[in-house]
């Protein structure tokens, strides 16, 4: 259909109260879908109150995966779901932090741009964040731009950003405007009701910075009662029809469908006074959901790496593998192993009864033996295996070890000493000195060889993947791995970065230096998920002898 003309772009802001990780990336994603699916041109950006410039040099612990955009953006993990949940690709725009906010406006006071005033936080900060705010409006591309502000109202370090919000409330019109705000509505089961009052403590602390919310999503695991949302929408200054429901979701993915049954896209299209035109086309998602309910198949695919007491550090892998699953409609049942409890000993005990391996990307030397000694057991017994980044490092690895004879083969990044990096230090990282956003980072292409396992799962010889690393495999030995049977089966056309390895004596064994996770979205599975989900499929059933088997890469595009 198309797309729906607007003249003015209009804004919507989400907050969030009482506690954090409520959901403000899944709501704010799944209205953007509802308005999109009404033909409007929808994108979300997130802006996180922490000092850090961006998240790239955070612990995945602390904050989970470092999401990767096309154009080498290092951001916040709900990007993921912007994307997964949009089809679109997301950019540097999408994700502003408090860093690069102060970064920005002290560079602007070093270069003499404020004419000797006294730089404030109000008006120089909140001058930046709004032109930050407004740089994807002002693309020409969006009818509407949502902005997710991280935290809860009440941090110290969100107040520039709310006061912000109420500034372009002010000076662009409230019809133009909206706020949504997230909030808890506990449920007490001594008592057996849900409790308001930390929603009205929270929409109350809003109006004291002068913003007055239009939408209040309630998260909730009970049921609102007509009576609860009257009493809530009494003393929060809020129509009962904008009091949204937010119960508890057995997948993601069903919270559209929910937040459509609450109408929240009919009452912010009405707040913004834009047409309803007509009721959102979702029939593509409802099928993706009725699959994903409704497995015919299951595999146990088994995720090796060092972060594992943090899903979120592993998200869009996770995801990725949902997508691929209900393309096979089939039930991806992820089993987290530690790497740093993998050894020679009890390798078959933890992995022998998998239908696949998957070794996750990551960084330095803690559990590195682990995930080679899985490698090893995945490639000595057949078993369908995939290496993305780290992962794919340690498959060279491991081959070089126990396949070449290179006993003391490692990666520079963790042995630099030793006589065979097999994995070196990129030419152009030698010189780098600060570690923040200087990796390779961001969409390159790989040219595919004919006649490949890699052919067979994308289709065809050109594709680009996006990247986030500073160690490469290093060419040097390249001759000594083809005779042995592991074949670069796609590298880079202007570098000769070697992008993708598999093994010619193995069903499915395949390492990506890039991170397919990145581009895997709900109507767009990555198709090496896909391929690798059926590899496991096939194993379950005994059938898997080539990776040449016939399931299809789909519409993606790389």
């Amino acid at each position: 259909m198309a797309p729906i003309s607007t003249t003015t772009v209009r804004y919507v802001f989400v907050t969030g109260g009482v506690t954090s990780s409520l959901g403000k990336g899944i709501i704010s994603a799944s209205l953007a879908k509802l308005l999109q699916s009404r033909g409007y041109r929808v994108t979300i950006q997130k802006l996180d109150p922490y000092i850090n410039v961006d998240p790239g040099t955070l612990n995945p612990y602390e904050h989970g995966e470092c999401f990767v955009t096309n154009d080498g953006a290092e951001t916040d993990l709900d990007l993921g779901h912007y994307e997964r949940f949009l089809n679109t690709p997301t950019s540097q725009s999408n994700n502003v932090t408090t860093g690069r906010i102060y970064q920005t406006v002290i560079n602007k006071e070093r270069e003499g741009a404020y004419l000797g005033k006294t730089v404030q936080v109000i008006p120089h900060i909140t001058d930046e964040i709004k032109r930050r705010i407004k740089l994807l409006g002002e693309t020409g591309e969006y009818d509407i731009v949502i902005t997710e502000i991280g935290g809860t109202v009440g941090d110290i370090e969100s107040l520039p950003y709310i006061e912000s919000v109420r500034q372009m409330i002010w000076e662009m019109g409230s019809s133009n405007t909206a706020v949504i705000h997230l909030t808890l509505l506990p449920y007490l089961s001594t008592t057996g009701e849900l409790k308001t009052k930390p929603t009205q403590h929270s929409v109350k602390m809003l109006l004291e910075y002068g913003i007055q919310p239009d939408v209040l999503v309630c998260r909730t695991e009970k049921p609102m009662s007509n009576d609860l949302r009257r009493k809530i929408a009494l003393f929060c200054n809020v129509n009962i029809n904008a009091v949204i429901e937010s119960i508890d979701a057995s997948t993601i993915y069903e919270v559209p469908l929910l937040m459509l049954k609450e109408q929240l896209d009919k009452v912010i299209l009405n707040k913004l006074k834009l047409p309803l035109k007509h009721e959102p086309d979702i029939t593509a998602w409802k099928d993706f959901l009725g699959k994903l309910k409704n497995p015919v198949f299951e595999v146990r695919i088994g995720l090796i790496g060092k972060y594992i007491e943090l899903k979120d550090a592993y998200k869009s892998i996770a995801e990725a593998f949902i997508h691929a699953g209900v393309a096979n409609e089939c039930k991806v049942k992820l089993e987290w192993i530690h790497s740093e409890k993998i050894d020679p000993d009890n390798v078959k005990s933890q992995l022998g009864s998998l239908n696949a391996i998957l070794v996750a990307p990551g960084f330095g030397e803690r559990g590195i033996e682990g995930k080679i000694t899985a490698i090893r057991f995945a490639r000595e017994n057949k078993i369908p295996f995939l290496g993305i980044c780290l992962g794919m490092q340690c498959a060279v690895v491991e081959f070089a070890r126990n396949v070449l004879g290179f006993s003391d083969a490692h990666s520079s990044e963790m042995k630099p000493e030793t006589g065979h990096p097999v994995i070196d230090m990129m030419e152009e990282q030698k010189e780098v000195t600060h570690k923040g956003g200087t990796m390779r980072l961001g969409e390159y292409p790989c040219q595919i060889t004919k006649g490949s396992k890699a052919y067979q799962v994308y289709g065809k010889t050109k594709i680009t993947e996006r990247h986030r690393h500073r160690y490469e495999f290093n060419n040097r030995f390249l001759a000594d791995f083809e005779k042995a049977g592991m074949i670069p089966s796609g590298t880079n056309p202007e570098s000769g970065l070697v992008e993708i390895v598999e093994l010619k004596n193995h069903p499915w064994f395949i390492g990506v230096q890039f991170h397919p996770e990145y581009k895997s979205t709900v109507l767009n599975p990555h198709p090496l998920f896909v391929r690798f989900v059926k590899a496991a499929l096939d194993k379950s059933n005994g059938t898997l002898m080539d990776a040449r088997s016939d399931i299809s890469a789909g519409t993606y595009v790389g």
